[in-house]
């Protein structure tokens, strides 16, 4: 048997299970896959040196091994790890920031489709973050008054953004 022959043998046998190993340690197909062509080709430039003392699966395995541990230690690992982390953080963090934008503009866009007493109401109370008294003062309304405006403002927000949530389900 020829050295090359010898080398598919192994290929056929070893294959599949080096790259599991190679796999676990990697996350990564594809590099994975170099890995094993890797661990192949050295055992291939460097096979007058094994000594038969040990099983040919042990033996590959522990040069998988010893590939995988040698890429986590690579320069190339880092950059990719700290390359995918970052843009990882900034892909959730846009998200997170679409999402609070679009949930923002449905509200905004519920505000104003209120009737203008509870608008306003709403609007000096929640985004001017003024008091009762205070609204009660600038529009020169009971107290009263103000709460029930309130109340009913929350209540048609309630309706309209429910509406909006099941339009959002049904059609988006």
């Amino acid at each position: 048997m020829t050295d090359t022959e010898y080398l598919e043998q192994l290929m056929e046998l070893h294959t599949e299970h080096l790259f599991r190993i190679a796999y676990y340690y990697t996350k990564d197909q594809r590099i994975a896959e170099d890995i094993v062509q890797d661990v192949f080709i050295k055992f291939y430039h460097h096979q007058k040196y094994y000594e038969e003392r040990g099983e040919m699966k042990a033996y590959l395995a522990r040069m998988t091994i010893n590939k995988c541990k040698d890429y986590l230690k690579s320069w190339a690992y880092r950059k990719i790890t700290f390359q995918h982390n970052f843009f990882a953080k900034q892909k959730t963090v846009l998200q997170d920031t679409l999402i609070r934008q679009d949930e923002q503009d449905l509200l905004d866009e519920a505000i104003l489709r209120l009737p203008i007493k509870q608008r306003e109401a709403i609007v000096y109370f929640y985004l001017e973050e003024m008091t009762i008294k205070e609204i009660s003062e600038l529009l020169a309304i009971p107290e009263g008054t103000v709460k029930s405006r309130l109340k009913k403002g929350k209540e048609l927000l309630k309706v309209d953004l429910q509406n909006i949530e099941w339009e959002v389900l049904f059609h988006g």
